[in-house]
């Protein structure tokens, strides 16, 4: 009995890192996809100002941000074509990867308490 809980406990952990994200896995998707053009080589200098800096942000607004560019939700003003076009192939476990991958880079963003 105990063998069997065991294995149940260590089957729902690694089931869970792996829905949290590989970052390796992130690292790939972002060279893949070239982010680093727009977003910049380390992901906190984006070529526009207007672009958003991804380095260290939290992982649960980067999935957010990335699902709301597969569906177009204009609404929320995430319709852009560019980003739309780059996401649309993207799983759910990719998204989860770019956004491991991105948390974990050192960021410049500021927060305020």
């Amino acid at each position: 009995m105990k063998n069997t809980i065991a294995a149940v406990a260590c089957a729902l952990f690694a089931a869970s890192a792996h829905a949290a994200g590989n970052i390796d896995a992130g690292k790939a998707l972002t060279e893949k996809y070239a982010c680093f053009s727009c977003h910049g080589k380390d992901f906190n200098t984006p070529i526009d100002p207007s672009y958003p800096k991804l380095a260290g942000q939290h992982k649960d607004y980067l999935v957010h941000a990335l699902k709301a560019y597969q569906r177009g939700d204009t609404a929320n003003g995430r319709s852009n074509a560019i980003m739309t076009g780059q996401v649309k192939p993207l799983s759910n476990q990719d998204i989860q990867d770019l956004a491991a991958y991105l948390h974990s880079l050192p960021g410049t963003l500021a927060t305020h308490r």
